[in-house]
């Protein structure tokens, strides 16, 4: 039995959602991120919503994993 400290949290829990949802790895939509250049969090998110028809939430999280992570 895992323990409730193995569970994923943060941005990463939607994860398995938003592959499921669209269809597409969480890589494909970190370069989609990657691609559209210097852009702050609400801005990448709303590309996310209208470009791609995430909804808010999938998008904001992965947008919040995106920034995370040091490039």
């Amino acid at each position: 039995m895992a323990s409730s400290d193995d569970k994923v949290k943060g941005p990463a829990s939607y994860f398995p959602s938003i592959e499921k949802t669209y269809g597409q790895p969480i890589s494909h939509w970190m370069a989609v991120l990657e691609a559209a250049g210097p852009l702050k969090h609400m801005a990448l998110v709303a590309l996310l919503k209208t470009e791609h028809q995430l909804g808010h939430g999938h998008a904001n999280a992965l947008v919040a994993a995106f920034l995370a992570t040091p490039r």
